[in-house]
């Protein structure tokens, strides 16, 4: 087994660990490309008895929790720690209307939500159907929400039918509020809202929810001083924009704009681009011109003025509405390392691809490796979802959510136990990647103090004993593998597969302060 140490203080830690992992000294070798591996993908269960789930989200740097928002009966139902408690996180049900595509549909936590408790919910208003966007705050208890705290931020949005709604919410890097708006329904635009820049129908919306009271433009908005249009516009020309995202790492925008009966499109605004693009609809349908009627001025179809999707495809056979997805930034999979994934609703089909800002690479269908088809599968995709840690999840409205995975062993499983230090943080160990012959897997530590001592505590014995810091459980310690965090507060070290079968055990201490932090404690595998 080789070990590459990053950064250089930890040379003496990887020796050691070398020589506990192997029993032989070996030399130090450069770290091989974890991006190079990509596993055969699978789905896993993740939670069952759901009542149409269509989103997904978790608070930043919440790794045991997901929020699922139920579309009919409004009620925000919480995943910890990988079950489905039975009490909802909140309950809206009395505040929406449903049918057709109304309902509860969208969620976003606040970038501070640790500090300050906030999100966000997205729906439909019962008394009619219009669009509103609501703030509201944890209680004393994190698992349930106040549902006395609910302010409204947005709205209400008259919605002229019932459908084309879109209901997605996302907080970009920027802090700022994304409101994603459908054209107001029926079908082919009738009164070309999407191109009207007095309507907020058919926009991408952006504010600033901590600037104002309730929420302020902000400046660098396209028209955030322009006397004739509405200033919450951030882009314009959407049909039905159900679900978008942000990769995570470059703050690229993804949208899945839903077709009208020809094509399905995935749209891409880079991190660097400004405000004010058109989308095309209803002038394109994506690559297809579609019509200008009661549309004041367009700019004519294929005009340059117009932004085309990254990716099309034709609305025929089973395919009919667009699902977007999300850029996977997650730790599991380190080969698919800034691949987006998206779906079908109607063809429940997944498919991937990169995209550099100017090329569409590896475009691949994954629909037989995630088995959405079948007996206790994916019936009815609806969203993807991101956990804190970039894992991607699969909704499907018969009421199951999906985690995608690599197929064969995890490289650890989480056992839990770690402890918060002075700083106020819990230690977070994982390992990233897989273990088995001819394949590497990152360690990490991370949220632990910055500039600090540190040591991997091994074993190959699980033997969880009470201490003063906390329930440590590599017991007896085969090795006590010293380090230091750097100025984020991590250790990173990449490990090759191939000595199994084994299983150790590991966790990090961690001295902050005038205490020590333990981490969660790993089992780790190698096949």
């Amino acid at each position: 087994m080789l070990i590459m140490p990053r950064p250089a203080s930890t040379a003496t830690m990887n020796r050691t660990l070398l020589l506990c992992l192997t029993g032989t000294a070996a030399a130090l070798v450069s770290s091989p490309d974890l991006t190079a591996q990509t596993p055969t993908l699978a789905t896993v269960r993740v939670a069952s008895g759901l009542a149409r789930p269509v989103a997904i989200d978790a608070p930043p740097a919440d790794l045991s929790r997901l929020f699922v928002c139920e579309q009919h009966t409004g009620l925000v139902r919480l995943v910890k720690d990988g079950a489905l408690l039975t009490a909802p996180f909140l309950d809206i049900g009395t505040k929406i209307r449903t049918g057709s595509e109304r309902g509860l549909l969208g969620i976003a936590f606040h970038p501070d939500y640790a500090s300050n408790g906030y999100f966000y919910l997205n729906y439909t208003r019962r008394a009619d159907g219009a669009t509103i966007v609501e703030r509201y705050t944890v209680s004393a208890n994190p698992d349930v929400a106040n549902p006395g705290s609910a302010q409204v931020i947005i709205g209400p949005i008259a919605q002229p039918f019932s459908n084309h709604n879109a209901g997605d919410l996302a907080f970009g890097p920027d802090g700022y509020l994304y409101i994603p708006l459908g054209d107001g329904g029926s079908a082919g635009d009738p009164a070309c809202r999407a191109q009207n820049l007095t309507q907020l129908l058919g926009k991408m919306l952006r504010i600033d929810v901590d600037g104002g009271s309730p929420y302020a433009i902000p400046p660098s908005n396209p028209w955030a001083t322009h006397p004739e249009i509405a200033p919450e516009i951030w882009s314009l020309g959407w049909r039905n924009p159900w679900r978008f995202s942000f990769d995570r790492e470059t703050g690229d925008i993804y949208v899945g704009d839903v077709g009208q009966g020809s094509r399905e499109e995935v749209s891409f605004q880079a991190a660097t681009a400004n405000g004010g693009l058109n989308y095309g609809w209803k002038v394109m349908e994506g690559i297809n011109c579609f019509s200008t009627a009661q549309c004041s001025s367009p700019p004519p179809c294929r005009s340059p003025l117009l932004e085309v999707p990254i990716h099309d495809y034709p609305s025929t056979g089973s395919n009919c509405s667009v699902v977007g997805g999300y850029v996977y930034r997650g730790c599991a999979i380190p080969g698919l390392d800034g691949t987006y994934f998206f779906g079908d609703y109607c063809a429940q089909r997944i498919w991937s691809f990169r995209y550099d800002g100017t090329a569409l690479t590896e475009f691949q269908e994954r629909t037989a490796e995630l088995a959405p088809i079948g007996p206790g599968a994916i019936g009815r995709l609806t969203a993807f979802g991101e956990d804190a840690n970039g894992e991607i999840y699969v909704c499907d409205l018969d009421g199951e959510l999906f985690k995608i995975v690599p197929e064969g062993p995890a490289p650890a499983v989480n056992l839990g136990f770690g402890t918060q230090g002075s700083s106020g943080a819990v230690p977070v160990f994982e390992v990233c990647g897989l273990l088995g012959i001819g394949q590497s897997a990152q360690f990490i530590l991370r949220e632990a103090a910055v500039s600090s001592s540190v040591a991997l505590i091994l074993s190959d014995q699980n033997n969880p004993v009470p201490t003063r810091w906390g329930t440590l459980v590599p017991v007896p310690p085969l090795a006590l593998l010293p380090a230091f965090t750097d100025t984020e507060g991590r250790v990173e070290f990449t490990v090759n597969g191939g000595l199994g079968p084994a299983v150790l055990y590991g966790q990090w201490g961690v001295l902050d302060g005038s205490t020590v932090a333990t981490s969660n404690a790993l089992q780790i595998n190698f096949p």
